[in-house]
């Protein structure tokens, strides 16, 4: 798609300063982009770099004086950016509405006639799938769930038995919810398998990306809460809740029985461990591991996971360990070459 910078002015509701006729047929970086790429700056950092940019036009939150790119003047930059990413989106071929001839459909199965159901896909008995929803090539979905409308479960999602997604939730390729959990006992001598007899539940307006595993309750139901978004690569285990509008970034892991507020921020690789309790707000840092309960609107960061202005410190000082071990080892010669000298007075 090719539009001119007062076309797409016009698209994003923005107030348009400089040359409206330069025509743009994609978006990126300031860095690399070229005369037929708008650009974008969401951070003043950025705004020496237009300079020396080759972009043919320019996203701003307000106008930069005395740059002659067109400038498209927003009130929320981002929000902008994702208008015209999804303007300049790659055409790919459409899901055609119905289900495809190869994928296997059980007994009583209620699917929207507005669904997609792609090749392979195995729907097993009393399954329901709402209006506008796709289930991409390969996706299995076990008995008696369901999944909600406009939906999409990418190729090779497995949805196990007894498990509930709600409206316009996204889960990408690969991912597993409604495995049984990693929870055992040990009887007379060997590991037991405790039974997982609970369900998921999915709330809307969830995304989740690829290669995640959220397992099913031992009794009741692990719940996602509505509007959070989960990264690859996670792992969600057994009876956990999860508040509303929540981030959990790649490789996160959350054991069995974890309580998690709304509006949490989890970064990546960071863990939390069983049966504590993380309040609203909470940020926590990358690689920080969690073993306590955490109080709504904390920052936590490190191993185990402390205060971040503190753990930030602490690192600081671990980091200037050698340097200080040297002047100890010179303190210590001075103070013998002294106490010598003392003793030679004698």
């Amino acid at each position: 798609m090719r539009l001119t910078v007062a076309q797409l002015a016009e698209h994003i509701g923005a107030e348009l300063i400089g040359d409206s006729s330069v025509d743009i047929n994609a978006v990126g970086p300031v860095g690399v982009a070229d005369e037929s790429t708008i650009t974008f700056i969401a951070n003043d950092r950025h705004i020496q770099g237009l300079e020396k940019s080759r972009a043919g036009a320019v996203i701003v939150a307000g106008r930069i004086e005395g740059l002659a790119k067109p400038q498209l003047i927003v009130r929320n930059v981002n929000a902008a950016l994702i208008e015209v990413l999804n303007v300049f989106a790659p055409e790919l071929k459409s899901l055609t509405e119905g289900i495809d001839p190869t994928a296997k459909i059980g007994r009583d199965v209620k699917i929207a006639k507005s669904a997609s159901v792609g090749p392979g896909v195995v729907i097993d008995d009393t399954v329901e799938i709402g209006e506008n929803t796709i289930i991409a090539g390969g996706c299995k979905i076990g008995e008696n769930s369901k999944v909600g409308k406009n939906c999409r479960l990418d190729s090779n999602v497995v949805v196990y038995h007894n498990c509930r997604l709600g409206d316009n939730v996204l889960v990408q390729a690969n991912t597993t919810i409604g495995s049984t959990g990693f929870g055992y006992a040990l009887i007379e001598g060997s590991h037991r398998l405790i039974p997982h007899n609970g369900g998921v539940v999915i709330e809307d307006f969830v995304e989740i990306g690829a290669n995640c595993c959220i397992d099913r309750a031992k009794f009741g139901e692990t719940i996602i809460g509505a509007g959070t978004k989960i990264d690859n690569l996670v792992q969600i285990a057994h009876n956990v809740i999860i508040g509303r509008n929540c981030l959990i970034a790649g490789q996160v892991g959350i054991a069995g029985s974890c309580r998690v507020g709304d509006d949490v921020v989890l970064a990546g690789q960071a863990g939390l461990t069983d049966n504590i309790e993380i309040g609203d707000g909470v940020m926590i840092g990358a690689q920080s591991a969690v073993f306590h309960d955490v109080a709504a609107g904390q920052r936590l960061f490190g191993t185990p996971a402390t205060d971040k202005t503190e753990a930030l410190r602490v690192i600081g000082l671990t980091r200037r360990l050698p340097k200080l071990a040297e002047q100890l080892r010179e303190l210590r010669t001075r103070i013998k070459g002294l106490e010598a000298a003392k003793d030679d007075k004698k």
